[in-house]
């Protein structure tokens, strides 16, 4: 279950995303993001999952691994459409006991089922077509506009990208750990829910132990080496604009148009 999910992990091969810029990647990601909350009927949910679609078969990246990262989501997704499904009001349709399922429940329950796949399957694809140094340096130049304002832009896009890096090397470990303790005779899959979730506890201070290890290590590695971060820190391959990343943004932007429009005044 843990080496399911994707985020936060690269997937190394060659492809038109995978040579764009990362900031046409990170503003794509918002913009898709952003559209899914826009739309409200089945036309703009269907342009969103072919946009979605040929995003991933131009990416090279298979499917199959994409759609894997879904399974640690699974609960979440349930707690998501059971409480849309009957605590919406609405116009009654079934009723069980004191819960009532309604014809405006059903339709939320779909649209957050669909908002939250297809939110995890684009985060998902900006980070595995994106290296964490592109990562870093896309989002330094994207929220260079705030240094007027004294945000420690570097050091808050060094942080996320360090985050979003360490998602998997923790899955791994915690799953190092899960083995370890499961070959002295832990158990994590027999009971019930609230039992399997006692069980993981004893997992926390090891992992955390871990986390803090290798937190420490990094620092101490970047202060021996001298880092310093911000202005006047020159970069190997700095990002330039190219003609495939204008295309990309005009794309962006018809798709913008487009799915604003049929998402929001077609209603289906």
């Amino acid at each position: 279950m843990l080496r399911d999910i994707t985020l936060g992990q690269y997937y190394q091969t060659d492809s038109v995303i995978h040579r764009l810029d990362p900031r046409v990647k990170l503003v794509a990601t918002i913009i898709f993001i952003i559209s899914l909350f826009m739309v409200d009927n089945v036309i703009g949910y269907l342009i969103a999952a072919a946009f979605l679609a040929c995003m991933v078969k131009i990416s090279h990246v298979p499917f199959r691994f994409m759609v894997k990262g879904m399974k640690s989501i699974v609960f979440l997704l349930l707690i998501a459409v059971i409480f849309n499904l009957f605590l919406t009001p609405g116009e009654p349709l079934v009723t069980f006991w004191k819960l009532t399922v309604t014809k405006e429940g059903i339709r939320l329950a779909a649209m957050m089922a669909v908002r939250l796949v297809f939110l995890i399957i684009g985060s998902s694809l900006m980070t595995l077509t994106t290296t964490p140094n592109n990562l870093t340096d896309g989002m330094e130049k994207l929220m260079a506009p705030l240094k007027r304002l004294h945000v420690p832009v570097h050091e808050v896009a060094m942080m996320m990208s360090i985050a979003l890096r360490f998602i998997p090397i923790l899955l791994e470990e915690t799953d190092k750990i899960m083995k370890a303790q499961i070959a002295r005779g832990a158990d994590f899959e027999s009971g019930n829910l609230i039992k399997k979730v006692k069980s993981l506890v004893p997992l926390l201070v090891p992992l955390f132990i871990s986390a803090f290890r290798r937190a420490n290590d990094l620092a101490m590695a970047m202060e021996a080496r001298c880092y310093r971060g911000g202005e006047h820190r020159t970069k190997m391959k700095p990002l330039v604009y190219h003609k495939r990343d204008r295309t990309a943004y005009a794309v962006l932007l018809a798709y913008s148009m487009i799915c604003i429009y049929f998402g929001r005044f077609f209603k289906i």
